[in-house]
């Protein structure tokens, strides 16, 4: 499926932009089925904020259950100071995940098009396995930034072999939080790692190296059309900005791994009732 050139593109520059790649009645389908998750999820009942801002020190049990559930999370800006919303309830969210691709028909479907395990083998996949989904809102006027990271700080594996699967869901532009990179970033060192206690489930965020995050002289913003989809190693530094354009930026993500490499016990995602799903 991949030319040599986009393989050698994904390896030299650690990401692989493919436009228009999804058919667009796809990327409709899988919207509604997020919009059926939305209008179902019980606002009062769980009021849990996804953001980057605090280093990660506030996930709760509701974010660690995700791992094998699907719950939705709230955009910071959507409280007030009372915890009341702001918004209404379709335009709080600001993600849901992560294991849509297991327990919703709509998703799993989306999932098992062959563009994703075809690209992977020929990025070098043997057996590549799904580990998590992640359905991304970037609210207009209030979807949060998520900082400069690297995957690999979070989905540890021995060898590292997590690659990141992003998908446009509407046009990304830098007005509306479009993603950024660092060609040539993912031979630069993993700066952090987090890892969750399995008896506690709490968890520390370690800083490994101080190499300094990319600068706007280093970095590239990826504007790409609905439909796109990049790949990007688990070494990747990225990050994208708030959105305070009044247009949202919806999108979707997966993060796989080689089957044959050993899944950190110390990682926050754990498995056991779901077991591994191959793409």
């Amino acid at each position: 499926m991949l030319s040599p050139e986009q393989i050698d593109q994904f390896r030299d520059q650690g990401f692989l932009a493919l436009e228009e790649a999804i058919p667009l009645a796809e990327i409709e389908r899988l919207r509604e089925a997020a919009g059926r998750i939305v209008e179902e999820f019980d606002i009062d009942a769980h009021r849990t904020v996804f953001s980057t801002a605090d280093r990660d020190s506030g996930r709760d049990h509701y974010f660690m259950d995700s791992a094998e559930a699907v719950h939705c999370f709230l955009e910071e800006d959507a409280l007030s100071a009372e915890g009341q919303l702001t918004k209404p309830k379709h335009l709080a969210i600001n993600k849901i995940g992560h294991a849509m691709h297991d327990l919703d028909p709509g998703f799993t479907a989306f999932c098992r098009q062959p563009i994703f395990g075809e690209a992977l083998r020929d990025l070098g996949y043997a057996d590549p396995v799904l580990w998590q989904t992640m359905y991304i809102f970037k609210q207009p006027h209030i979807g949060g930034e998520v900082r400069w990271h690297q995957d690999a700080s979070y989905l540890v594996t021995h060898p590292a072999s997590v690659t990141g699967i992003w998908i446009a869901l509407e046009d990304a532009t830098r007005e509306n939080g479009c993603l950024w990179m660092q060609p040539g970033g993912h031979r630069s060192p993993l700066r952090e790692i987090y890892e969750v206690d399995p008896d506690t489930r709490e968890g520390t965020l370690r800083t490994l190296d101080d190499t300094p995050w990319p600068g706007n002289n280093e970095a590239v913003a990826l504007e790409v059309p609905k439909g796109s989809v990049v790949f990007f190693n688990d070494h990747m530094p990225h990050y994208s900005s708030q959105n305070r354009s009044a247009r949202s930026r919806h999108a979707f993500t997966l993060h796989v791994s080689e089957a044959s490499a050993d899944w950190s016990k110390l990682n926050w995602l754990q498995r056991p009732g779901l077991g591994l799903f191959h793409l």
